[in-house]
């Protein structure tokens, strides 16, 4: 019974932690920008880009895996570039390969 009223707490915590950040965010009024996240863990990219911006996550290993767990993956290609500004419009695509593996090399010469 502890662990549940812990555990509920906690999640409370996490969920007023994250409507502060939301509420920062949306009262800025400059359009959010693409991060750097080459090399990055995928996790980065969730917790970075606004809540808004769409995100289109794939593997570039050439297995066609499907990306289930975010914290198991590091990004090898980005686009856009870091840098540019996102709207509504726009669809962040990000290449992926589970960490611990190396990006494949046609990959890392076509960077974006």
């Amino acid at each position: 019974m502890r662990r549940t009223l812990v555990f509920g707490a906690g999640v409370a915590v996490a969920l007023a932690a994250v409507a502060v950040s939301s509420a920062e965010a949306v009262e800025t009024d400059e359009p959010p920008s693409m991060p750097d996240v080459l090399g990055r863990g995928l996790w980065r990219v969730f917790t970075t880009l606004d809540h808004r911006t769409r995100v289109d996550v794939h593997d570039v290993s050439g297995r066609d895996r499907r990306v289930l767990w975010p914290s198991r993956w590091q990004v090898c290609t980005q686009y856009p570039a870091p840098g540019i500004e996102l709207d509504r419009r726009t669809t962040a695509v990000i290449g992926v390969v589970k960490k611990g593996e190396s990006c494949p090399p046609k990959v890392t010469s076509a960077r974006r």
